[in-house]
């Protein structure tokens, strides 16, 4: 391995009672059994759930909950990733923007104690997630290690969204997801495909019973599954990647042969693209350079 990063995917409950102070024992827990883990993620709104509320109490509940992103909240966890040394996905939270609207934001923390990335979800889970939409593609450096992409839930089923994390040089996609539906099944067949698509790391990170359905899974860029969970238990998915991986299948191709990312290598053309009033052009076809070892470790 030449860009090894070591990584927990938390399938857990949503946090109880919204607790900064419980979440934050729980993870130094984790980070005494996990001495070497670099980056621990965590599901969708694992801070901020709205439990068993009817849709007249959800309403109240995502106002009460909803911070603005430099608030509180945020300070303790950056806070508590600059204690622990770690890289820190706590999930996702409801968000008070500056406009007075709320969003579903991912947020991300450096072992410096530092919010390095927040992302607003792109598209929220219509017609049931009331939350306004954000409108930009998220990536962030993970010094030392790579570039990683981050994705909330529903984002998945839309293939514009990994498609745009990649070409921004994600090596490595989160998608933080809360999901106690049956269609569960064919969320863990999407984060594979996403994977194989893109030729991308992808972890999807559902909550456990009885927030979610569980089945987390991680797949590497083939959309081999790497470590998976197959009930909606409480776990903790630990593996050690290398983000170099990326790099080596996009220049071999998938099984040794597939290259998707190099069909315009050398070619001048464009296709139109009227659903998106928009075309892909060959110059602008190839991801953002994913960087070598030598240039991540200066």
């Amino acid at each position: 391995m030449t860009r090894p990063l070591s990584l927990a995917l938390v399938q857990a409950p949503t946090a109880p009672s919204h607790d900064i102070g419980a979440f934050a024992a729980h993870l130094e827990q984790l980070t005494r059994i996990h001495r070497d883990t670099h980056l621990f993620v965590h599901p969708e709104l694992h801070l901020t759930g709205l439990g068993e509320a009817t849709p007249d109490e959800t309403a109240e509940r995502i106002e009460a909950l909803a911070q603005p992103l430099d608030g509180p909240r945020d300070r303790a966890l950056a806070e508590l990733a600059g204690d622990l040394g770690r890289w820190l996905v706590p999930g996702s939270v409801y968000e008070r923007g500056a406009d007075g609207r709320i969003y579903n934001t991912a947020v991300a923390y450096s072992p410096e104690g530092r919010r390095v990335a927040s992302y607003r979800k792109v598209f929220p889970w219509r017609p049931y997630e009331t939350v306004a939409a954000g409108d930009e593609f998220v990536v962030f450096d993970m010094t030392g290690f790579g570039r990683v992409g981050l994705s909330i839930c529903y984002d998945a089923w839309f293939p514009e969204s990994s498609r745009h994390l990649a070409w921004m040089g994600a090596e490595l996609i989160l998608n933080l997801v809360q999901t106690p539906t049956s269609d569960r099944a064919q969320e863990v067949t999407i984060a594979k495909a996403n994977a194989i698509v893109n030729q991308v790391f992808v972890a999807s990170v559902n909550a456990a019973a009885p927030n979610g359905l569980g089945r987390s899974l991680l797949a590497d860029p083939q959309g081999r599954v790497r470590v998976e969970s197959e009930s909606s238990e409480t776990a903790v998915l630990t593996d050690v990647i290398d983000l170099d991986e990326v790099a080596a299948v996009r220049r071999y191709g998938s099984g040794g042969v597939t290259r998707p990312w190099m069909q315009y290598e050398g070619e001048q053309s464009s296709l139109e693209l009227p659903l998106y009033d928009g075309r892909i052009s060959s110059g602008r076809w190839a991801p953002a350079s994913v960087a070598t070892a030598a240039e991540v470790s200066a």
